[in-house]
């Protein structure tokens, strides 16, 4: 029987990423623990060791994630720090990788170098060894599939799970116009990510690679809303670049462009945020903001300038 059909009511498209994710959990069932040991999180968690393991997966495709304008050690490198951006959103230290490969017999012998190549310096700078992977034929293009592995720097990990009502919302650097370049040029958040997951005041933790608007219904807990001040959101410069050729605002871009891979997380609501972002600046470089709060759905809105999420929406795969 074909895995297809022409028929959209019967297809993933009448589902979109999100759904189709909670479908297979259900399918799985009990073969599949809750997160993040489970499906759900930036990481599974594999426990029983002394220190928890993570372990992450993440392609690149040509035609999806990558183009001819791209250069091959431009694609290395977005699959390798895609990859590791997820270990940096659970607070990790990255320990060994593997790629599979799925390549027509059209690729170019230098381009593949190249894209190796690319992945080998990286490989080195994070001490991150290549251990394996697997080739196969692929009738019209090329797929590389990298599996991470890492673990935990602390007794705990930052999972998407924990933020609580009245958490102030946090974000790493600024946001947009991940399409000039962003998305394969991006430093991960690695360091960054393991001071956070030290920590205590600081609750749940993703890194932004579907878009803010998106990614923080992830973090928001039941009973809350997304309280966020407009004029905090930090805005790049490539996304108020593409806003004058887009015709869309640049804070459109900001919330919605997604590959941005910043990391945003929720700091307990007793924290004052200029001493946490004063704290941040003795331990870490970069961009901290403070742009919102998990409110209470009824609370009055602790920002004049309060932005409505609801007519924005970040990138889904299958829509």
């Amino acid at each position: 029987m074909s895995p297809f059909t022409r028929q959209r009511s019967r297809s993933v498209a009448a589902l979109g990423e999100s759904q189709l994710i909670t479908e297979i959990a259900r399918w799985l069932g009990s073969a599949s623990p809750k997160p993040p040991r489970g499906i759900g999180d930036d990481c599974a968690v594999l426990s029983g060791t002394p220190r928890d393991q993570l372990i992450t997966v993440d392609p690149v495709i040509y035609g999806e994630h990558f183009d001819d304008r791209i250069p091959a050690r431009g694609a290395g490198a977005k699959l390798f720090n895609r990859n590791l951006s997820d270990i940096a959103a659970m607070g990790g230290r990255p320990r060994a990788a593997v790629i599979a490969l799925a390549l027509s017999q059209e690729v170019k012998i230098e381009w593949l170098r190249d894209f190796y190549r690319s992945i080998a310096n990286l490989a080195r700078r994070y001490s991150v060894p290549l251990i394996g992977g697997d080739v196969a034929h692929h009738a019209t293009g090329f797929i590389a599939t990298m599996t991470m592995l890492g673990e935990s720097t602390q007794k705990r990990i930052l999972c998407r799970r924990g933020a609580k009502p009245g958490d102030w919302i946090f974000v790493t650097g600024r946001l947009g116009g991940s399409r000039l370049e962003w998305h394969w040029k991006f430093t991960p958040r690695l360091a960054e990510g393991q001071w956070l997951a030290s920590r205590a005041e600081v609750h749940a933790m993703m890194d932004i690679s579907d878009g803010l608007a998106k990614d923080l219904r992830a973090l928001q807990p039941k009973g809350t809303r997304i309280a966020l001040s407009q004029r905090a959101i930090p805005i790049s410069r490539s996304a108020r670049q593409h806003s004058k050729t887009s015709g869309q605002p640049a804070l459109l871009h900001a919330l919605t462009d997604g590959e941005d891979y910043e990391l945003v997380f929720a700091v307990s609501g007793r924290t004052q945020p200029d001493a946490f972002v004063r704290e941040w600046h003795r331990h870490c470089k970069g961009l901290l903001t403070c742009i919102g709060q998990f409110s209470k759905s009824r609370a009055v809105s602790p920002f004049p300038d309060e932005l409505d999420l609801s007519g924005f929406h970040g990138f889904e795969h299958l829509r």
